[in-house]
């Protein structure tokens, strides 16, 4: 999950140097933690005096690459580098006296009241200055509510508690922001960053880019269908939907303008395939960390269940990019594009840590950041041996991997803590069951009714929000509630994650399709609207496998092989109709009957009533349906070539 684009932390001046060397040393002590070095040496520690570490490190980074106006700047100014070693200060004291904080959080002596301020305005304050004012406004909603949760009207009506009670619990408790989100950003998403810098270092990027190509760049729609794939494979490795569309669309946005594609469509292509990366398997974005600590489950059960749901995203996306390159004629763009063999011949390696990646987490039950890790050397050692288009990967890009992982962590380990304070206040006041039971009156006990509130609340929370901060605050907030109402809770946390991904595309604040816009210099809210367009399938997956886990690969096989299998097709019948082409211009009413018979054929058999007689008589107009445009199709080219003889 290496975020590829210009990295906002790092500066010039004296302090270049400096950061450099706290972000390796940052990322050095996740992997000593993986590898349980410590223990080697004989030591034992908590892992709170870690998490305390990288935390110093990286709001410490952030001060000194980063202007109180979220700017960055040649060198920081002397209050910053003040800031800077007083944070780091002070949580280095924590981390060396971590089991007296645990004591003195509950008796709170004026100096521990101190620090805990220290704390907690440090992290609010680098996020403020790395993620902006959405995410920094919505902490101090829930900090203020911490404050005066006991006169919030009911049903949201918290405990009481003091500034003093509340700051040090936030500063020190286990289940606030040295709990655990940023355990899971310290210990599992960083070695995930690490990996995806290496690969990216030893040419990894380029291949896979090459790799889309050959593979559909000489097809009608070629183009665009290189965006899908490259966004694809980018994402799944990036987590990051902004910095992939920054990344890949710099090579597809243009190829897609030139083959024909709108302006609008171009970037709204690229953002919806860039969004999906974030739940794309094998790796995902930093969120499928976050739920598996959650859930308390594997991360491999979470891969599994991931696929079908983003089989189904990519694949609406494919058809319909395919379709409107038939219907609005847009031809192969002519360039120079690499053969599949040549880029098999050379770039084979990369798929070999992907390869080792899986065996070791399915096949050997190994955890997560050991795979990661053991796959991230893997790539190192076969870059370092076999070239990618004539480069060698040299040790320097190991050592340079390890800080630039470090650099691209920090704004992960700023959101992530800052979102541990929305999760300590809503334990401390009870707020959390308290939010639950207001969505539940509010849905009025109808599923759907919840679902489509819950959706909503999703999407409105997620604007302008990262990945990581969007995903935590609605598994807080949201995702209990679904649980409540009887909903398998692998399904409600996919729930949420889908939907508060697609603030990433839905307007008006899409963040992806205003990076995308700035790269077609087309209007972000037109692009956004596309957007919705191009991604309606996420906005309707959820919902199925809310009602029929068998999308998420729970229930009997066959079942699961059935509903996957009718859900592809029902996709297909849809995105013809959302489109409007297939083999020829549809009319008004051809397009509903598509739709029609696209739903019927989406809705696996037990998630509604007669659902087996619909899914049947949807696949078999479905297919009716298709074969009728067919031949209408033959027919009319046989006529127009006798009328042309």
């Amino acid at each position: 999950m290496a975020d590829t684009s210009e990295n906002k932390t790092e500066v010039k001046g004296w302090a270049t140097g400096i950061v450099r060397v706290l972000a390796g040393f940052m990322v050095l002590l996740s992997v000593s933690w993986v590898l349980d070095l410590p223990s080697y040496l004989g030591l034992a520690y908590y892992q709170q005096q870690l998490l305390a570490l990288v935390l110093g490190l990286a709001v410490a980074i952030i001060f000194l690459g980063t202007s109180y106006r979220g700017e960055r700047r040649t060198a920081p100014p002397l209050y910053d580098v003040v800031a800077a070693v007083v944070f780091a200060g002070v949580m280095a004291y924590v981390a060396v006296n971590y089991t007296y904080f645990l004591v003195a959080a509950s008796t709170r002596p004026p100096h521990v009241i101190l620090l805990s301020w220290i704390v907690v305005l440090g992290v609010v304050e680098a996020l403020r200055r790395r993620t902006g004012w959405m995410l920094f406004c919505i902490i101090m909603v829930f900090g203020i509510y911490g404050l005066v949760a006991h006169l919030v009207p009911a049903p949201l009506t918290g405990r009481h508690l003091s500034v003093e009670a509340l700051s040090t619990y936030l500063a020190f408790d286990t289940s606030s922001i040295l709990g655990m989100p940023l355990s899971v950003a310290s210990t599992v998403v960083i070695i995930f960053i690490l990996f995806g810098e290496v690969l990216f270092r030893t040419g990894g990027g380029q291949f896979f880019t090459d790799l889309a190509m050959a593979l559909v760049g000489r097809r009608r729609g070629g183009a665009a269908k290189i965006a899908v794939l490259s966004s694809a494979f980018f994402g799944s490795i990036s987590g990051s939907a902004v910095s992939n569309v920054a990344t890949t669309g710099l090579v597809t946005i243009p190829l897609m303008r030139r083959a024909g594609y709108k302006s609008t469509d171009a970037g709204a292509i690229e953002a919806v395939a860039s969004t999906g990366g974030q739940f794309m398997p094998p790796i995902m974005g930093a969120a499928a960390f976050l739920m598996a600590e959650f859930l308390n489950i594997d991360y491999q059960t979470i891969v599994v269940a991931a696929l079908v749901p983003a089989l189904l995203y990519y694949i609406a996306i494919f058809v319909q990019v395919h379709l409107m390159a038939e219907r609005d004629n847009i031809e192969v763009v002519d360039t120079d594009l690499p053969r599949m063999g040549e880029v098999f011949r050379q770039g084979w390696h990369f798929l070999v840590p992907f390869a080792l990646l899986l065996v070791l987490l399915f096949q050997f039950n190994v955890n997560a950041e050991r795979s990661a890790l053991a796959a991230a050397l893997a790539m190192l050692l076969l870059g370092l041996v076999k070239p990618y288009q004539g480069r060698r990967a040299r040790v320097s890009d190991g050592v340079n991997s390890f800080i630039t992982a470090g650099l691209g962590s920090v704004e992960l380990v700023a959101i992530v803590a800052a979102a541990g304070i929305v999760i300590g206040v809503l334990n401390a006041t009870g707020g959390g069951f308290a939010v639950t039971l207001a969505l539940v009156q509010l849905g009025g006990g109808n599923l759907f009714a919840l679902l489509a509130i819950g959706g909503l609340v999703c999407i409105v929370l997620g604007m302008g929000m990262p990945t990581a901060g969007v995903y935590v605050l609605l598994a807080a907030l949201v995702a209990p509630a679904i649980v409540q109402a009887g909903v398998e809770p692998l399904a409600a946390h996919m729930f949420v994650l889908y939907f508060g991904m697609m603030s990433m595309i839905t307007p008006p604040i899409a963040l992806a399709c205003f990076a995308a816009a700035t790269l077609t210099g087309a209007s972000a809210m037109a692009t956004g609207w596309s957007a919705v367009r191009l991604g309606w399938v996420a906005y309707i997956v959820p919902f199925l496998f809310v009602f029929s886990p068998t999308l998420l690969m729970i229930g009997e096989p066959a079942a699961i092989v059935i509903a996957s299998v009718t859900a592809v097709l029902g996709v297909c019948l849809i995105t013809i109709s959302v489109v409007g082409f297939y083999r020829i211009r549809l009319s008004p009413p051809v397009r509903g009957a598509f739709a029609v018979l696209g739903f019927a054929t989406l809705f696996p058999a037990d998630a509604i009533p007669f659902g087996a007689f619909i899914d049947i008589c949807g696949v078999l107009g479905g297919g009716l349906l298709l074969a009728v445009c067919h031949l209408w199709q033959r027919k009319s080219a046989a006529a127009i070539i006798h009328n042309a003889s």
